[in-house]
C-alpha cells in the first residue's frame, strides 16, 4: 500500500466512525419514532392523512418525505442560536426533541410512501447504494476495538443495575412487608 493510501485511510477512518454513529442514531431515532407514530395511527385524522399519503403521486410523495426535515431546520437553527445566547441546555433539548419528532415523522411517511418513492429512478438508485454503504459503515465501528471495549462495559453496568436493582428490590419489599406486620400487632 503507497504511504499516501495509508495516511488517507488513517485520516478518513476517525470519519467513517463519526458517521456510522451517526447513522446509530439515526436509526435509534427511526426505530423509536416509527414505534410512536404507529401507536398514533389509530387516531382516525391521522388515520385519513395516512390514507391520503399512501395514494401521492411520486413527485408530490417526495415532497411530503422531504417536508419534515425543511420545516425542522428553522427550529434547528432557533436551538443554535440559544445556544449561542447561553441558553445551551434549551436548545441541546430542542434539537432533540426536534430530532425525535422528525425522524418519527418521516419514518412514518417513508414507511407510507416507499412503494411510490421506489418508482423514481434516482432515488431507488441512490437508496440501493446508500443502505449497503450505510450497513459496511455500522459493521466497521462494530468490529473496532472502541466499540467491543463500549459494548463490554454496557453490558457491565447492566448486569450491575440488574443484579443492584433486583437486591434493593428485595430489601424494599422486606421493609414494606415488615411495616405492614408491625401495623396489625
Amino acid at each position: 500500500m503507497k504511504p499516501v493510501h495509508r495516511w488517507r485511510r488513517w485520516l478518513f477512518a476517525p470519519l467513517v466512525y463519526l458517521a456510522a454513529l451517526l447513522l446509530l442514531l439515526e436509526d435509534w431515532l427511526w426505530d423509536l419514532g416509527a414505534r410512536l407514530m404507529s401507536k398514533l395511527a389509530g387516531w382516525p385524522p391521522l388515520h385519513r392523512l395516512e390514507s391520503w399519503l399512501r395514494g401521492l403521486r411520486p413527485a408530490a410523495a417526495l415532497i411530503v418525505f422531504v417536508l419534515p426535515a425543511l420545516l425542522l431546520f428553522p427550529i434547528k437553527v432557533l436551538a443554535l442560536l440559544a445556544m449561542a445566547r447561553g441558553h445551551a441546555l434549551l436548545g441541546v433539548l430542542v434539537i432533540l426533541l426536534a430530532k425525535l419528532a422528525g425522524a418519527a415523522a418521516v419514518a412514518r411517511i417513508y414507511l407510507l410512501t416507499r412503494p411510490t418513492l421506489l418508482t423514481i429512478g434516482w432515488f431507488a438508485a441512490t437508496l440501493d447504494w446508500f443502505l449497503p454503504l450505510k450497513e459496511r459503515w455500522i459493521e466497521r465501528l462494530k468490529a473496532s476495538a472502541a466499540w467491543q471495549q463500549l459494548r463490554t462495559l454496557g453490558h457491565g453496568i447492566r448486569h450491575a443495575l440488574a443484579h443492584r436493582g433486583s437486591r434493593r428490590g428485595t430489601r424494599i419489599l422486606r421493609r414494606f412487608a415488615a411495616l405492614l406486620r408491625s401495623r396489625r400487632h
